[in-house]
């Protein structure tokens, strides 16, 4: 019969991102189940009440757009240093607005 360990490390805290639909603008799902517009506001989550939030905004679609989870730093910062995509998302982008290239 085999053992099952037990996972010590703790759950990897997570945000909700998404589009919104009508704009374009990046938006980040609130602890209280709204939307923000503004990182500084996103809703810091962990395992069954993660899944929850992605399923509430999975609900939303139309009004939203693509929503898909973020890591979180300890602090709760969005981590965005895994791939250009996080961090352009949780930083804006790469090229000033109004720059002609």
């Amino acid at each position: 019969m085999p053992t099952v360990r037990p996972n010590k490390k703790p759950a990897p805290k997570k945000t909700v991102t998404a589009w919104d639909t009508a704009t374009g603008q990046v938006v980040w799902l609130r602890a209280d189940q709204t939307w923000t517009d503004d990182a500084s506001e996103i809703g810091v989550f962990t395992g069954d009440d993660a899944e929850a939030a992605l399923e509430h905004a999975k609900g939303q679609e139309g009004a939203i757009t693509d929503p898909y989870f973020m890591e979180v730093t300890k602090d709760g910062q969005v981590a965005g240093r895994e791939t250009l995509r996080e961090s352009i998302r949780a930083n804006g982008p790469t090229v000033p607005y109004g720059v002609v290239v």
